[in-house]
């Protein structure tokens, strides 16, 4: 295998290059390094994100740099990485050259194999406007966001009269997969265990069910201890609306209703941009509704047989925009670079089950049709996976110590990263101007 060098006019070459550094781009990384493949990993962000616990950060269980290490120590022990911090600008497909920007400086890399792992954003269905009035949670600043909205809204109603108290403490979750349902669960157990105040959180779902993929009696026991736990679930419900901490809603018969919300999580539908939508025009490829890319079977893009696509940015096969799903397509993509899979071998996702986190203690867990888990051993099959899959020593360590304090105490450790911000805005302001 060959090192990255430089081949002339300011290009260098790399055998691989991969761009993301979420689950798919991790994995795939991990992979060529173990068959001792040279790459390039280009990331827009410095770490990597362990997107499912967004929640956990915004609602003060975890602070943000236990679910985010930085890539360079995730792959500190392969000497085949070369991790670089920038954003793809261009590409090139006939000439196999790629164009990013890192910093102030704009560079271009010529690739033997590119493999795509840039994710998707959140989809608002044509209404772009909802995402200046809504909390989103797909990057650590979108926790960040939504943590610091929470911990003012309840600052501020310990001091308020009533009826700004209710306004305050309104919360309207939109989209019942499994963040909208444990934001939802989340936002009871903050309110209940930690700042003992009442709130109202109402969870709006367009399908017939919570959690949509778990379906029948998952499905149920989802609404059923959310109702339980005081959430208003609303399904077959459509939000139409969303004007000055108000939210209108439309239901299956037509109905409208306003529902009071000082803060709205928008957890419904995402959609590929930035660069799936480059790759797509530069390829041919096509693209469904949501702008992800329609990939062959063998995860190549359009009629080039040296670029991958992986993960939420794509679509293949109905498989769900999951982190398992995009981990087993990055290391099936490095293994046909490797050679230690034939070019051109479909890839077929091996479904291990999915699983979601409704309130303390209670989860659900499905490994397939037939086998399935609900309440305590379902949270603590969560617990476990988690705990696995989180990078690093360190992570996994303060993890289980903010856990006990958030599940079995009533304290939240992310909440105290919001005070030393703070403090640290109050000592040097000048950095966090934007």
């Amino acid at each position: 295998m060959h090192k990255v060098s430089d081949i002339g006019a300011g290009v260098e070459y790399a055998d691989v290059v991969i761009i993301g550094s979420g689950f798919g781009g991790l994995a795939a990384a991990k992979q060529l390094a173990k068959a001792g493949v040279d790459h390039v990993l280009i990331s827009s962000t410095p770490e990597h994100l362990f997107q499912p616990l967004l929640y956990q950060v915004a609602t003060g269980v975890l602070a943000s740099a236990e679910i985010a290490p930085p890539i360079a120590n995730i792959l500190r022990r392969h000497k085949e990485a070369d991790v670089r911090l920038g954003e793809v600008t261009d590409i090139e497909p006939d000439a196999a050259v790629l164009t990013y920007r890192t910093g102030e400086e704009t560079r271009q890399i010529r690739y033997g194999s590119l493999i795509a792992a840039t994710g998707a954003s959140q989809s608002y269905f044509g209404r772009d406007d909802f995402a200046d009035k809504t909390y989103s949670l797909k990057t650590i600043d979108d926790a960040r966001l939504l943590r610091a909205q929470i911990e003012r809204v309840f600052r501020e109603a310990a001091k308020a009269d009533e009826e700004t108290r209710r306004r305050l403490l309104s919360f309207v979750v939109v989209g019942a997969g499994a963040t909208g349902v444990e934001v939802a669960g989340q936002l009871k157990e903050l309110a209940k265990r930690y700042y003992h105040q009442e709130v109202s959180v109402t969870l709006v779902e367009g399908a017939g069910a919570v959690l949509p993929p778990f379906g029948g009696g998952l499905s149920e026991y989802a609404k059923k201890t959310l109702t339980r736990s005081g959430v208003d679930v609303l399904l077959g419900t459509f939000v139409t609306d969303i004007q000055d901490g108000q939210v209108t809603v439309k239901d299956k018969d037509g109905t409208q209703r306003q529902i009071d919300a000082e803060t709205i999580v928008w957890s419904a539908g995402v959609q590929a941009g930035g660069f799936a939508k480059l790759l797509a025009a530069a390829t041919g490829c096509e693209t469904d509704r949501a702008g992800r890319l329609l990939i062959n079977p063998d995860l190549t893009v359009g009629g080039y047989a040296d670029i991958y696509a992986i993960g939420d940015m794509t679509s293949l096969n109905g498989y769900p925009g999951q982190s398992p799903v995009a981990m087993q397509e990055g290391r099936h993509a490095a293994d046909i670079i490797s050679r230690d899979t034939h070019p051109g071998t479909p890839f077929v996702y091996w479904d291990k089950g999915s699983m979601a986190v409704i309130s303390r203690f209670s989860a659900v867990t499905k490994l397939n049709d037939k086998i399935t888990f609900r309440g305590v051993f379902a949270w603590f099959i969560w617990l476990a996976v988690h705990l696995f899959y989180l990078v690093g020593f360190r992570n996994r360590f303060a993890a289980v110590l903010s856990w006990l304090v958030a599940f079995i105490g009533t304290g939240r450790p992310g909440f105290q990263e919001v005070d030393r911000q703070h403090l640290e805005r109050v000592r040097e302001p000048e950095r966090f101007v934007a």
